[in-house]
C-alpha cells in the first residue's frame, strides 16, 4: 500500500465520485466530528458527488441522504439506495429486494439471531436493529465489550451455515440473504442513478474504507483507500486498500477530503 500522497495529479484530477464507508472512516470512536462533517460539506460544495456506503441501518440512511452533505446513501451493506429529493421534498428508495422477499428473510434472520445470541456469549443485537429492513447486525464491539476473534468467527460460522452472507464491520458482524453487497449496489447505482459508465469508474471513482467488509470495495477499486486503523484487520482483509492514510478514522478521511481540495 502507498500513502495517498503517491496518487498523481492526473489521478486526482479524474476523481469525481467519493463512496465511503461510515463507521471508522467517518466517524472517531463512534462519534461524527466537526472536522469530518466538514470535509464531507467542503467535498460537496466543491462540486464531488459523496456517497455513503455502510453497513447501517434504513433509519440511519434515512437521515443520512435528508441531513447530510451527500448526494445519497447505499445502506445495509447494498439493500438499498436512498437519496432525497429537496426539491420535491420526497425520499427516493431503490431495494435489491421485493417486499415479499424481505417479509421472508426476515424470518429466517429471526432464527439465525436466536442461534447466536444462544451460542455466543457476550454477543448482543445491534442497538439499531430495529430500525433494519433487510439484515441481522450483531454486535462485537459497539455496545458490548471486545469479543474475542474466536467468538467473532463463530458469529460468521453460525449465520453461514444458516444460509445466510456474514461479514465483519469494525463493530458488527452483518447477516443477510440474498446476493447483494456493497459493491454489486454500488455499481447498479454509479450506472443507473449517475450514469457513469464501466469504462469511466476506475478513473472517476475513489473508495475509502477500513475493515474487511470493504475488502470486495478494495479490490474492485483502483482508487481505493483505507483510514490508517485499516492496518488493525490487514490479516483479515482478503484484498487490501491499494492506499492508505497517515492518520486513524475520521482524522484520516479530512486528510484525504484535504488532499483532494487541494489537486
Amino acid at each position: 500500500m502507498d500513502n495517498i500522497s503517491a496518487m498523481s495529479k492526473q489521478q486526482l484530477n479524474e476523481v469525481k465520485i467519493i463512496l465511503t464507508d461510515i463507521d471508522d472512516t467517518l466517524t472517531t470512536n463512534g462519534r461524527l466530528k466537526s472536522n469530518a462533517y466538514s470535509a464531507l460539506e467542503n467535498l460537496s460544495n466543491s462540486g464531488f458527488i459523496v456517497i455513503p456506503v455502510t453497513g447501517r441501518c434504513a433509519g440511519w440512511c434515512d437521515h443520512i441522504a435528508r441531513m447530510w452533505p451527500v448526494n445519497g446513501v447505499v445502506g445495509e451493506n447494498g439493500a438499498f439506495f436512498f437519496s432525497y429529493n429537496h426539491q420535491a421534498k420526497k425520499m427516493q428508495q431503490t431495494y435489491c429486494q421485493t417486499s415479499k422477499e424481505r417479509k421472508e428473510n426476515h424470518l429466517a434472520l429471526h432464527d439465525i439471531k436466536n442461534s447466536i445470541l444462544k451460542n455466543v456469549s457476550g454477543s448482543a443485537l445491534a442497538s439499531d436493529q430495529d430500525y433494519r429492513h433487510t439484515d441481522l447486525a450483531i454486535d462485537f464491539a459497539e455496545d458490548v465489550s471486545l469479543l474475542s476473534s474466536e467468538k467473532i468467527k463463530d458469529i460468521v460460522k453460525i449465520a453461514e451455515n444458516a444460509g445466510a452472507i456474514a461479514k465483519v464491520s469494525s463493530i458488527h458482524v452483518n447477516c443477510w440473504i440474498g446476493s447483494h453487497n456493497k459493491l454489486s449496489t454500488s455499481l447498479s447505482t454509479l450506472d443507473q442513478v449517475f450514469g457513469i459508465s464501466k469504462s469511466n469508474i476506475q478513473n472517476e471513482v475513489l473508495f475509502i474504507g477500513d475493515s474487511p467488509n470493504d475488502s470486495m470495495m478494495f479490490d474492485y477499486f483502483a482508487k481505493s483507500v483505507g483510514v490508517a486503523n485499516v492496518m488493525d484487520f490487514i490479516d483479515e482483509l482478503n484484498q487490501p486498500p491499494k492506499y492508505i492514510t497517515s492518520k486513524h478514522s475520521g482524522e484520516g478521511f479530512v486528510e484525504l477530503a484535504n488532499f483532494l481540495l487541494r489537486r
